[in-house]
Parts: C-alpha cells; structure tokens; sequence
C-alpha cells in the first residue's frame, strides 16, 4: 500500500507532491491502524494517478511526527500543495476518507 515516507523524504514526496496527499501516520502494534489497511489500499487504487497514499511509521519518524503533534494513531493528515488541508484520527469507515479525498480534487 502506497508508499514508505520518513524524515528524510517526506517533504520530497509530500510537501512538494503536484497532487494532494494523504498521509498515514500509523505504527506496527496498533490495532486500529492494521483495520485501516485494507480501506487506505482501496482507496490507494481508486484515486491512483490523482491522490498520493503514503505511510508514516510514528515509531520510526520521530521527527516528522512531532512536526505535525501526532499523538494518537491512526492519524490521516491531508495535504494539499505542501499544507495541511483536512486531518482524521482514529478509525473510520471508507465512505468518510474517500468524501475527504474527493473534496480534496
């Protein structure tokens, strides 16, 4: 599912994508974010070509996740044109994340 962002590359991939981005911070032993899988992997296919999907590990990047106070996981940050548009934490159902990206395009 999408792609592996960390400190290093993430304003590369993000802050300067030509394409909104939805950004996963998540973590390996969170419960909740393994529910989150399958529903970013949908969506990573149907928005293919016009939103990027990418994927945090918190545990991994601390930096970027202080950055953006990422205190709960799963956190959902949307970015468009390198800003923070939209942000959704917790789980959720498909139909609420693909409503935010639409009103992303």
């Amino acid at each position: 599912m999408g792609i592996i962002v960390n400190d290093v590359n993430f304003e590369e991939v993000v802050l300067k994508s030509a394409r909104p981005v939805l950004v996963d911070f998540w973590a390996e032993w969170c419960g909740p974010c393994k529910m989150m899988l399958p529903i970013l992997d949908t969506l990573s296919a149907e928005f293919e070509g016009r939103v990027d999907v990418v994927k945090v590990d918190v545990d991994s990047n601390h930096s970027i996740s202080a950055k953006y106070g990422i205190r709960n996981i799963p956190t959902i940050l949307f970015f468009k044109n390198g800003d923070v548009v939209d942000k959704q934490v917790g789980a959720v159902p498909e139909t609420t994340l693909r409503a935010k990206l639409n009103a992303l395009l």
